[in-house]
């Protein structure tokens, strides 16, 4: 039972600090863009392939509210890699339990 409350806290506290502390990242471009601009080849950069995709540049297509959409991609981010991560888990746990 113990486990279940740190999980579920640590679950918790996890989505928290995704939906409110990715609204504070650093607006500054990241070391790449930065050295880009600097050298003077910043302006020839193209967009990506997926520039057009629900979660691009840190927010939620559709959503106006820059603090709400900067949080909603960081809780949705969070979760998958939770989901991906306990998959795994679960899928490495079964391997080892068979041997």
């Amino acid at each position: 039972m113990k486990s279940r409350r740190f999980f579920a806290i640590f679950l918790l506290v996890s989505l928290l600090v995704a939906g409110v502390g990715s609204f504070y990242a650093s607006s500054h471009p990241d070391g790449l863009e930065y050295v880009a601009s600097k050298t003077g080849f910043g302006d020839s950069a193209k967009d990506s392939a997926t520039a057009d995709s629900p979660f691009a540049d840190y927010g939620v297509k559709g959503v106006d509210n820059d603090r709400l959409s900067a949080g909603l991609a960081g809780v949705v981010g969070s979760v998958v890699v939770l989901v991906l991560a306990g998959g795994l888990f679960l899928v490495v746990r079964r391997r080892s339990d068979e041997a």
